[in-house]
């Protein structure tokens, strides 16, 4: 497994407050493995897993159990909670272990699917954590050529040309196997195929089912076969629905339940200082992202995850309060992803693979709204930029420009 010092670098800083830290991603992402590799820094460390029952009925007969464990030294004790969160009283366990003990133990929490639910709910647990989303490897992560926050904001259009052949091999091979660490690392078609045939079955047949009680799981599992095909355009719940002959409610229900597994992103549109722009619709990208077959739309689904990873992280370090969508306007113009910080647009970045020229609407937007403009295309030998009025159009290779981020 390789070192992901990106992460640790953000678990370094949430710690500095006396706080929990609650790691959620999807299922075999590497949070348990990075969990312990955060371990591995604390001379006292106590694991607990609630999938294995020894485990389990040990937290039921101790709820304190962590004090019972024998210290090398008077340093904090490490106290990590694996799939804690499949327990039906976690919430109020975590609240009574923080209150007594927040000041003498550092602990961490990891999980999926629901463990990211408190913040959004606004329980007892709130003011006691700070979330951790971990993502699968991306070009940022592993190209380790990242700016500095103050660097990136201060110039969003910066890219560096180095190491080029390293890092287009690095997006290849991320385009042809995900950046899921076992098929990643095993850098065989074959490997990643399997995997990806067993994650989804497991996902929906085994966590979805299991956590939500959703019953209509061969249709569930048609709708995930169904979204690579969505990935580029505007997604047409209706047309789902009808296809697969379900209530649309039923639909936008199972696409918010595949979003809050990690199965799949949704974007929603900008429609600040933009005439005419939609505000209905989504855009839905896949974290398994060589599901996706056509090579323009997988292009774009791989920019969606650096992007939201960004984005993700940089909320979490409290850089700000920082969003990504998509502009669409009625008459069908259109820039992938704009990122705004607390409201206000930051930057536009268009992903078309082998267009080379910026789009009319890039043009536009640009214009409209007094940003920095990216179009990221899938190989060149360096980078250009072009005028627009009184601003400028980077055009970069994404393999290079997507190593730099934060």
């Amino acid at each position: 497994m390789l070192d992901r010092p990106l992460y640790q670098n953000i678990w370094k800083e949430l710690i500095k407050e006396k706080r929990m830290v609650f790691m959620a991603g999807a299922r075999r992402v590497g949070k348990t493995t990075l969990g312990e590799m955060i371990a591995q820094t604390f001379p006292n460390q106590v694991y607990l897993s609630w999938e294995i029952p020894g485990d389990r009925a040990r937290l039921i007969r101790e709820p304190a159990f962590f004090e019972t464990v024998e210290r090398r030294d008077e340093s904090t004790p490490f106290v990590m909670f694996d799939e804690l969160n499949k327990h039906r009283g976690w919430r109020k366990y975590l609240k009574g272990i923080y209150d007594r003990f927040q000041a003498d133990y550092q602990f961490l929490i990891v999980g999926s699917s629901r463990l990211d639910y408190p913040q959004r709910r606004g329980d007892s647990l709130a003011g006691r954590y700070y979330l951790l989303h971990l993502w699968p490897f991306t070009q940022a992560e592993l190209g380790r050529a990242n700016l500095t926050a103050a660097e990136f904001f201060g110039n969003p259009q910066q890219v560096r040309m180095e190491r080029q052949a390293e890092l287009q091999d690095v997006w290849q091979t991320l385009s042809e196997h995900s950046g899921f660490p076992e098929p990643y690392l095993s850098g065989r078609k074959t490997s990643y195929r399997r995997w990806s045939t067993a994650y989804a079955e497991q996902l929906i047949r085994e966590d979805i089912r299991d956590l939500t009680g959703i019953k209509a799981i061969d249709e569930l599992e048609t709708l995930y076969q169904l979204l690579p095909a969505q990935v580029g355009q505007l997604s047409s719940v209706p047309a789902l629905a009808q296809g697969l002959q379900m209530a649309y409610n039923t639909i936008r229900s199972w696409l918010f339940t595949l979003q809050r597994f990690f199965a799949v992103v949704s974007l929603a549109p900008w429609t600040r200082g933009i005439p005419r722009a939609i505000r209905e619709g989504q855009k839905i990208y896949l974290w398994d992202a060589p599901r996706v077959e056509d090579p323009a739309a997988r292009f774009e689904n791989m920019v969606a995850l650096e992007l939201c990873r960004a984005v993700s992280n940089w909320n979490e370090l409290g850089y700000g309060r920082f969003s990504l969508n998509f502009v669409r306007t009625k008459d069908q113009q259109e820039v992938d992803f704009i990122i705004s910080d607390d409201d206000k647009p930051v930057l536009l970045v268009d992903a078309r693979a082998d267009d080379h020229q910026p789009s009319a609407a890039l043009i536009k937007f640009q214009n409209a709204l007094k940003v920095p403009a990216v179009h990221l295309v899938r190989t060149a030998a360096g980078y250009r930029r072009i005028s627009n009025d009184d601003q400028a159009i980077l055009i970069a290779p994404a393999c290079q420009y997507l190593a730099g981020l934060p």
